[in-house]
């Protein structure tokens, strides 16, 4: 009988000589691979061959990972998102007001520089708002009398002329624009010189050139400026563009339309001239005047003349002053003349024989 153990339980080389081949067989691999690089084709097959066994492993991680980004991303992204468009709209107004100041710039240097081509002294003002009459062209400027806006004075753009002040107040005016029905602008052509006079229309929109003869020489595109006659507008100061002229023969008179240069309804920042009225006096006012002034004239003079005589006459010679003890005398002797009459009877007789005598 056999006592051996069986072949489960036999047992091989030792544990110590099972650990120093091993020991050995690493070392050589270590020293094999760090000299002469054998192992690199082992070590690329095993991890090709591993790659799908590691992803494999490392998918309830990346799943875990994905769900936790996404969540993260997601309110990251809402977050950005109303960052940028609330970016986007600062942006937008900054954008507009840039572009509206921009605008105004140039305005306001157009302004500026028309004013320096006039000469004449101007006052700034601002549109506050339209009247409330709709069947009117006017509005109301931010200047008054404090601010030396005279009544009548014309208010004009960078383009040209827009109306006429018609009513002063001390803080504000009141400005009556030349596309109203009553109003009215002397103008020239410059081309041809051309002088007529220029209405607004019922409408609102566009001009009329009126009294213009058939015979005149007038186109469409000609510009007409202000000439100056009234003494109200300077001279030179452009007002529209003709844009349709119709000659009809049964008529003494073109019917001329016209567009305003200036933007009525658009401008925003207007000047105000300060204007002396240029026109030329009245002839009888004038001739009355001078024969006023040749009678004050020839009255001072003969006052002058008077004077002049007064003062060379000789003065009269001057009375003494009586002395207290003089002025009793003279009182005395006052009741004298009285005593005269008593005499006469008693030298009459005498001298009368004498008288006769002598006949």
């Amino acid at each position: 009988m056999e006592y051996s153990p069986p072949p489960l339980f036999k047992q091989g080389p030792s544990a110590l000589a099972r650990l120093l081949f091993f020991v050995v067989l690493s070392i050589a691999l270590l020293i094999s691979d760090a000299r002469f690089k054998t192992l690199e084709v082992v070590r690329g097959v095993l991890g090709a061959g591993l790659y799908p066994l590691q992803r494999a492993a490392l998918v309830p991680r990346d799943l875990f990972m994905g769900a936790a980004d996404l969540a993260v991303t997601s309110a990251s992204l809402r977050q950005d998102n109303a960052q940028l468009h609330a970016r986007n709209l600062q942006l937008s107004q900054q954008a507009n007001q840039a572009a509206t100041l921009a605008a105004e710039n140039i305005h306001l240097r157009a302004l500026l520089q028309l004013s320096q081509r006039i000469g004449s002294p101007t006052t700034p003002a601002e549109i506050q708002y339209d009247t409330r009459d709709p069947f009117t062209q006017k509005v109301v400027i931010g200047g008054g009398s404090q601010q030396g806006v005279q009544n009548g004075a014309p208010v004009l753009s960078e383009d040209g002329v827009i109306g006429q002040v018609t009513r002063v107040f001390p803080m504000q005016s009141e400005v009556t624009l030349v596309t109203d029905k009553d109003q009215a602008v002397p103008v020239e052509v410059v081309r041809t010189g051309l002088r007529s006079v220029i209405y607004g229309t019922a409408k609102g929109d566009l001009l009329d050139l009126r009294f213009v003869p058939i015979s005149a020489d007038l186109q469409t595109g000609d510009e007409l400026v202000t000439s100056g006659l009234d003494g109200v507008y300077p001279q030179g100061l452009p007002v529209a563009k003709v844009v349709r002229v119709d000659k009809q023969a049964d008529t003494a008179f073109a019917r001329v339309v016209c567009a305003p240069l200036a933007a009525v309804r658009g401008a925003r920042q207007v000047l105000v001239l300060h204007f002396v009225r240029q026109v030329p006096p009245n002839p009888v006012e004038a001739a009355e005047a001078a024969a006023a002034a040749s009678a004050a004239e020839a009255k001072d003079a003969k006052k002058k003349a008077a004077k002049d005589k007064k003062a060379a006459a000789p003065a009269p010679a001057s009375a003494p002053t009586p002395t207290p003890a003089q002025a009793k005398p003279a009182a005395a002797a006052a009741p004298t003349p009285p005593a005269a009459p008593a005499k006469a009877p008693t030298n009459a007789p005498t001298k009368a024989p004498a008288a006769q005598g002598s006949h």
